[in-house]
């Protein structure tokens, strides 16, 4: 995949406005949208990937991965020096911050591929979604995906109503209502409240704004899946 990486310039007075009018107005057509409208069309070969071909060319790394036929693509020096430039990511990740769910090697990607968001549960905090409004709105990220995993400690943790010392706990608060939308279902209760969580975030992304016009658009897309730790395969979720 090739892609060019146009350098975008923000202001403190291009965020302002932004800030104070772009969701009043049309994010598409203001503030920050202004400046990503005019890096489009400095640059029109990167329509040439809509959210569909966003979202499959994650699934087939993945497959790559999984078979063990890994391209590691984007990984050399030269790549290195373009994207040193600026950066022009196809495509978004929230993840786990856990250690076994490292994003560009399971989505077998590079550098400058991937505008990754990791922490704990995959929970879509205030700081997370302003990254990936910014992801998505300024850098151009054409998809947003929200990968929980098989085993999620700080899941099982919320489940087990676990006292943690320090800011832990917001953690596991911010999990807890999947962990009650998933109760009594069948099967495996950690493996339920993961994918519930995973549903929990994505509809915590649409509902941004920011993010919700791109969705009408056609310029983004949002889905979830599920990381199997065992065989380091994706599924969707949703």
């Amino acid at each position: 995949m090739s892609r060019q990486h146009p350098q975008i310039n923000l202001s403190r007075r291009s965020l302002f406005k932004f800030g104070a009018g772009a969701i009043g107005t049309g994010v598409l057509t203001a503030g920050l949208g202004s400046n990503l409208l005019a890096a489009e069309k400095k640059a029109p070969a990167e329509d040439d990937i809509t959210p569909d071909k966003a979202l499959q060319e994650l699934l087939d790394g993945n497959e790559r991965f999984v078979n063990r036929k890994r391209k590691n693509p984007h990984q050399t020096y030269s790549r290195l020096v373009e994207v040193a430039k600026g950066q022009k990511p196809f495509a978004s990740v929230l993840g786990c911050a856990d250690s076994r769910v490292p994003s560009e090697i399971v989505f077998d990607q590079g550098l400058g591929d991937l505008f990754v968001c990791r922490v704990a549960g995959n929970i879509a905090t205030r700081e997370e979604i302003g990254s990936l409004e910014f992801g998505s709105l300024v850098l151009g990220s054409k998809i947003i995906m929200v990968v929980g995993h098989e085993r999620c400690g700080a899941v099982d943790a919320a489940i087990k109503g676990a006292e943690v010392p320090g800011q832990i706990g917001s953690l596991l608060e911010a999990i807890k209502p999947s962990v009650e939308s998933s109760k009594g279902k069948s099967g495996d209760k950690i493996e339920n409240a993961c994918k519930a969580n995973v549903l929990v975030q994505v509809e915590k992304l649409k509902s941004s704004p920011v993010l919700s016009e791109l969705i009408n658009a056609e310029k983004l897309k949002i889905v979830g899946v599920y990381y199997d730790l065992d065989t380091g395969r994706i599924s969707r979720v949703v």
